[in-house]
């Protein structure tokens, strides 16, 4: 006797879309157009090559008066308390700055000395810096780090660094570089997707400057 079962079509899975990964670029270089933002443009478009991605920008010396004249949060103008959530907020922060004589620009730290004191607590926090030559590079575990520890955030184990040599103008030549920020991001690729929100942060916050 023969089985005269039906045969039933399986039907196609529904594509599940990936979450969005919020990432926030703290900028501590007075420029837009650095070596420092250089750097971030290639952690960037590393990371989206793994995770989708939604970033904003917040220039710190850009805020303007109502973060430079601010001492505490409560002093702080609408916009910047807008930034400040915003980096609160975040999936990952990137902080990435330059390094003068030895440690982070004033205006990189003030930033966070506005934020909220729990607030990053294990928030991932990649530390990206550069300076003109490699010694430059112990800053990254003898200032930035630290403070982030003091935040009890969860900084990436691999920090990035690029000195002046690296880059020819703002553009990051150095494969030596460019392997270190793939390692960087694939150390800890599963935890940012499990971090991800799948919620956008918006449009660009309007940051002075932006």
């Amino acid at each position: 006797m023969t089985d005269a079962s039906p045969t039933v079509a399986a039907t196609p899975a529904e594509p599940v879309a990936s979450a969005t990964l919020r990432v926030v670029v703290i900028n501590g270089s007075p420029n837009r157009q650095s070596k420092t933002m250089g750097l971030v443009d290639v952690i960037l478009d590393t990371l989206r090559g793994m995770i989708s991605i939604d970033t904003t920008y917040i220039d710190v010396y850009r805020l303007g008066p109502g973060f430079t004249g601010a001492l505490g949060r409560d002093e702080v103008s609408p916009d910047v308390e807008a930034a400040l959530r915003l980096a609160e907020q975040a999936d990952l922060l990137v902080a990435a700055t330059p390094i003068f004589r030895g440690s982070y620009p004033g205006m990189f730290k003030h930033f966070f000395d506005l934020v909220e004191q729990y607030a990053l607590a294990n928030k991932p926090v990649l530390l990206a810096a550069t300076g003109g030559g490699e010694h430059h590079a112990l800053a990254l575990e003898h200032a930035l780090r630290p403070l982030f520890g003091f935040f009890q955030a969860l900084t990436v184990p691999v920090a990035i660094f690029a000195a002046a040599g690296d880059f020819d103008g703002t553009l990051l030549l150095n494969p030596r570089v460019y392997g270190r920020i793939e390692m960087s991001i694939r150390d800890v690729i599963d935890l940012l997707r499990t971090r991800a929100t799948g919620a956008s942060l918006g449009p660009d916050v309007p940051v002075p400057g932006r």
